[in-house]
Order: structure tokens, then sequence, then C-alpha cells
């Protein structure tokens, strides 16, 4: 599990660099600054998951029986970067207001990632 959450944090490491230049370099005369500044919040979420995910990979890798809670905690954040940064990038480029209306299922998963690795760290050997 541990390679596998480093490999997907890597890729939604990348993406978030991408998204960051796009936003900067290809937006930023396309779309109003309102738009850019919620373009730039899902890259930053997206980022700062990507390494919560990457801590939760070394966390992973240094127990012998990786808790279920851990592993929740890493997919979690996978699916709050999908909802929660995939929907305020769509709301920015698209306009369409009721997107916004599911970026706090995002907020929650990343909320529910973070309370599942405060368990966790509970049961941690460090």
């Amino acid at each position: 599990m541990a390679q596998t959450f480093v490999s997907i944090a890597a890729v939604l490491g990348g993406l978030s660099v991408a998204a960051g230049a796009f936003a900067s370099h290809a937006l930023r005369e396309k779309i109003s600054e309102r738009s850019l500044e919620i373009f730039d919040t899902g890259a930053r979420y997206q980022m700062y998951h990507a390494l919560a995910l990457l801590l939760v990979a070394l966390l992973i890798s240094r127990t012998e029986s990786p808790q279920p809670t851990l592993i929740a905690s890493g997919w979690l954040f996978i699916i709050g970067i999908a909802i929660f940064s995939g929907s305020l990038y769509a709301l920015s480029l698209t306009g369409v207001k009721i997107l916004g209306a599911i970026t706090p299922i995002g907020g929650a998963a990343f909320l529910a990632g973070w309370g599942a690795l405060a368990i966790a760290a509970g049961n941690l050997k460090l």
C-alpha cells in the first residue's frame, strides 16, 4: 500500500505543479481574477494533500501491519483531492456555480482523512 500511495502522491503533486503553471501562464488572461483564485485554491489543497499522502505512505512503510485507519486516511486524502480540487478546477473553468456545492464533500473527506490519521497516530510506534 505504501508504494501505491507514494506513486499516487507523486502524480498528484506533479499535477498540482502543472495546474499552478497552467493557471499562471495559460489562464491569467482568459478567466476572471476570482476564478483564478478558485483554481489556485484547488491547486494548493491538492499539493498539501499530496504531501500528506506521502506522509501516510512513509508511516505505512514503517509499520509491520498497517492500521486500517492509516490506510483509510490515505484514501480519504485521494478522494478529497478528486472532489475538492476537481470541483474547484471545474467551477473556475466553466463558471457553473452548482459545482461549488460539491466542494464541501471533498473538504469533509480531507477532514476525515486528518481525523483517521490522528486516530492512527495513537497506535503508531515511532
